[in-house]
């Protein structure tokens, strides 16, 4: 599917002006242009409405498929860094957003460990959180990087209670690990 997202977005941008201009647009589309256009150089719609992370990203989509992508070295120490590499690197690259000529690192794909040192207030990988809300059951489970909730993957228990209430939340008060105006206390206490 990328080879085919690829080749439909260099075909758009051959048909389209040259570099500079199509950058130069990009300051003046709304954010929902650049939706549009995200979905037809990425071939998939984007999450995000943030207008310039999307100038960012678009910019540099337009200049790698006129120019080419990462440099064969830069893939390579991709490739070494392996179980190194960032969350969202493995994710994009088990997702088959990778480079088709780049070797996949298997390895580092299957098996996820966490780099930093776990938060102590949350729960064992595996432990399913459940919250009622608005009469609705979630159930979120805790895994080695993150939390996942409806089929997706999250950061943060936050992101999570955001997306389920709608509004900006505490994940750890929202799913009871929490009490509220317990970390006063434990300042206080210090």
């Amino acid at each position: 599917m990328t080879n085919k997202t690829t080749a439909r977005a260099r075909a758009a941008m051959r048909e389209l002006d040259d570099v500079p201009t199509q950058l130069a647009a990009l300051e003046t589309m709304s954010v929902g242009q650049l939706a549009e256009k995200w979905r037809e150089l990425y071939g998939e719609p984007t999450r995000t409405r943030n207008k310039d992370y999307l100038k960012k990203r678009l910019a540099w989509r337009i200049q790698e498929l006129a120019e080419g992508g990462l440099s064969q070295g830069a893939l390579a120490r991709i490739h070494q860094l392996g179980d190194q590499m960032p969350e969202r690197w493995r994710m994009r690259r088990s997702q088959g957003h990778a480079a088709s000529d780049a070797p996949a690192p298997t390895e580092a794909l299957q098996v996820v460990q966490a780099t930093e040192p776990r938060d102590p207030r949350v729960p064992p990988v595996g432990t399913v959180l459940r919250r009622v809300f608005d009469g609705k059951a979630h159930e979120v489970t805790v895994c080695a990087e993150g939390f996942e909730y409806a089929g997706q993957r999250y950061k943060s228990l936050s992101a999570i209670a955001t997306e389920i209430a709608g509004t900006r939340w505490n994940g750890f008060l929202f799913f009871g690990l929490k009490k509220r105006g317990e970390s006063a206390r434990e300042e206080s206490a210090a």
